[in-house]
């Protein structure tokens, strides 16, 4: 009879506990207004042109970015490897990415693996046109395989002393594209501030946002913040343009109008 009793307490402290799991309170996707995982695979083998039968998916995931959040897709199909950021709620690619699968043995310190259409030589005359510089106006130039987020990448770096800038882009090495960039006036001093405001007034903020915008086709005011700041004695204005997917952070001089600094990242990076 004990033992029957014991038999029957553990039945029940089962079902109570497979009760439990269905009441979970952990919202589905489905009830967060989210198009689900297996729409979201199927929205990226579309918008790649492949079956999705003959896909393999290495990840579905949600994420979030600046408000905005997404399914991360990463799969494989015929020795290409794919990754898209669907919009949960939409369905809508917000980006998408595509290389040569990788073979053989991985690649170890801070070289790595790349056979994508871009070599080095491509990926530095890539930056160098962007910047509108010549490598004979550089006294430093370095171009270095990595990878990033499981992309293969070039990291370019190279030095303009006539202008004391440096740059610093990350090129993708499967198709050209520019991932990220900057540049900075490393020795811009405070003596060269003053020799401008000998000679006038400081710009105004609707100058600065000209200036600004010139450098993203397309971008209008909507897209701009800035505020006008001190920095180690330097009037300047500091600044953020969001456009297509791309967010641009930036430093001007106030009274020459010359970029101190510029950099551009993915929003989704």
């Amino acid at each position: 009879m004990k033992k029957r009793f014991l038999m029957f307490t553990a039945a029940a402290m089962l079902a109570a506990a497979l009760t439990g799991c269905g009441q979970s309170t952990h919202k589905s996707d489905t009830q967060m207004g989210y198009i689900g995982e297996d729409a979201a695979r199927s929205m990226a083998a579309t918008a790649a042109q492949v079956n999705l039968d003959d896909a393999t998916f290495a990840q579905t995931e949600l994420d979030e970015k600046n408000g905005t959040v997404y399914y991360d897709v990463e799969f494989a199909v015929d020795g290409m490897c794919y990754t898209y950021a669907i919009d949960a709620m939409t369905g809508t690619v917000i980006e998408s990415s595509s290389q040569q699968a990788q073979y053989g043995s991985e690649s170890t310190g801070n070289t790595a693996q790349t056979s994508g259409a871009v070599d080095e030589a491509k990926a530095k005359q890539i930056a160098l046109e962007h910047a509108g510089v010549s490598e004979d106006d550089t006294s430093f130039m370095q171009v270095q395989a990595d990878r990033d987020d499981g992309v293969s990448v070039f990291d370019v770096e190279f030095y303009v002393a006539s202008t004391g800038t440096e740059y610093d882009y990350e090129i993708d090495a499967s198709t050209g594209e520019i991932r990220s960039f900057d540049h900075d006036a490393e020795h811009y001093t405070a003596g060269q501030q003053s020799a401008n405001t000998s000679s006038g007034q400081a710009k105004s903020e609707d100058e600065i946002r000209a200036i600004a915008l010139a450098k993203v086709p397309g971008a209008t005011e909507k897209d701009i913040r800035l505020e006008l700041d001190r920095d180690d004695g330097k009037l300047r204005y500091e600044g953020k343009i969001i456009y297509e997917g791309m967010e641009y952070d930036f430093e001007i001089d106030a009274y020459s109008g010359a970029i101190l600094e510029w950099e551009a990242e993915s929003v989704f990076d």
